[in-house]
């Protein structure tokens, strides 16, 4: 890396072939920069070791940017991350990012972020490489919540113990009786799915218990992927006696579909949701679901990115909180539990 002390944004300007007002703009977060151009100012911040200074003093905001403003996840989210950025001496800054959870794809809101200069970033799900370098050469420090996948160590993020959930969700059938039990995660490419199957799967072969063929399984995280998915493990000759769900809204889905068929919760089928969503109360019955701390995962967010200027801090830079399962009326002992499924030797 070259010496700091050194570095000039005229000397930048001339090896990426660009005027010193160009160059200002990139830093500064204006639009009107050709992609290409922006790319290749942007690659050579990053490889020149350059940080701006002086000037470019940050505002006292911090910016959430989120897939929606308007699901319980997102409000949850919000509150947690206005919360701590209050108590601070900051404001907060809404940005929708228009990606699906789970998505970094293109960061049309990126230039009007960088413009404002906020004092930090907490963006939902993850970023790409592009992105944190053009925080990092501005000295704007970014925190991702539940990241989507399980890229770069070094980037700052915070999210749910998915895998020990799942677990202590699976038990809980196992411990009511349960031996043929399915699960249904979230999107695959999702880290936070492939978590919630891990987990599910070590405590089933934990127990000594088979997870038959499709029984584990990704889906969308709506009704009608939960009703389609139920109606095909149902339909089967020996069908589950308990489904654990992605989510509320999976679980709904589910729900609806066993009663199609004639089943009733929890006597024929137990089933347990994820994420507590305020569904999971008005449904009837009441689902047994995991509550996902997402309040607390926007305040530790939040006061991790604004404690990250101070490199005296030893500050953790993964962090995943834990979920609690919340018990309530859609989970009980099967009609015959003798039946088992046991892990072939």
């Amino acid at each position: 890396m070259a010496d700091e002390s050194r570095i000039t944004l005229a000397s930048l300007a001339a090896r990426a072939g660009v005027s010193l007002t160009t160059i200002s703009k990139v830093l500064n977060g204006h639009a009107d920069v050709a992609p290409a151009t922006r790319a290749r100012v942007e690659d050579l911040l990053r490889r020149s070791g350059y940080r701006r200074r002086g000037s470019g003093r940050r505002s006292r905001a911090v910016e959430l940017v989120l897939p929606d403003l308007h699901s319980p996840l997102s409000i949850e989210v919000i509150d947690g991350v206005r919360e701590a950025a209050v108590s601070s001496g900051h404001s907060l800054t809404l940005t929708v990012s228009g990606n699906a959870y789970g998505s970094a794809g293109d960061e049309p809101w990126l230039d009007a972020v960088l413009e404002r200069r906020p004092a930090a970033v907490i963006v939902y799900s993850g970023v790409v490489a592009e992105v944190r370098e053009a925080f990092r050469s501005r000295d704007i420090p970014v925190v991702v919540l539940e990241p989507a996948d399980a890229a770069d160590p070094s980037v700052p993020a915070i999210g749910v113990a998915h895998w020990s959930a799942a677990v202590t969700a699976t038990r809980h059938l196992i411990d009511l009786g349960h031996r043929r039990i399915a699960a249904v995660s979230g999107p695959d490419g999702v880290v936070g799915s492939h978590a919630r199957l891990d987990g599910f799967r070590s405590a089933m072969r934990l127990a000594g218990l088979a997870v038959p063929e499709g029984w584990a399984r990704f889906e969308e995280l709506d009704a009608p992927a939960g009703e389609r998915v139920a109606h095909e493990l149902l339909r089967s000759s020996h069908p589950p006696t308990a489904i654990l769900a992605g989510g509320d809204l999976q679980a709904l889905g589910i729900l609806n579909a066993a009663r199609a068929a004639g089943l009733r919760i929890p006597e024929d089928l137990s089933l347990v949701g994820y994420d507590d969503q305020p569904v999971s109360t008005s449904s009837s019955p009441r689902l047994t679901t995991v509550h996902q701390p997402l309040r607390e995962l926007g305040l530790a967010a939040t006061r991790l990115a604004l404690r990250l200027d101070d490199q005296r801090a030893l500050e953790p830079t993964r962090l995943d909180l834990a979920a609690t399962l919340i018990l309530r009326d859609s989970t009980a002992p099967p009609r015959d539990p003798s039946t088992t499924l046991e892990i072939d030797s």
